[in-house]
């Protein structure tokens, strides 16, 4: 009787999701970069760790 887990490997392969996740991966990381550059464009006086913390706190809203 079946327990509900089964043999992965004779299920087709999905390399869809795996797409996915990079591409999600690809564009938070493009969107953290000009999140980046825009501030530090619209605010020049910003100190690097000012700026860090900003950064970080964006990426981790992603």
């Amino acid at each position: 009787m079946s327990d509900g887990n089964f043999n992965r490997a004779l299920l087709p392969s999905t390399p869809i999701a795996s797409g996915i996740k990079m591409g999600k991966q690809q564009m938070k990381t493009k969107a953290v970069s000009v999140f980046k550059d825009t501030i530090k464009e619209k605010f020049p006086t910003l100190t690097d760790e000012e700026l860090q913390d900003i950064v970080s706190d964006f990426s981790s809203k992603l």
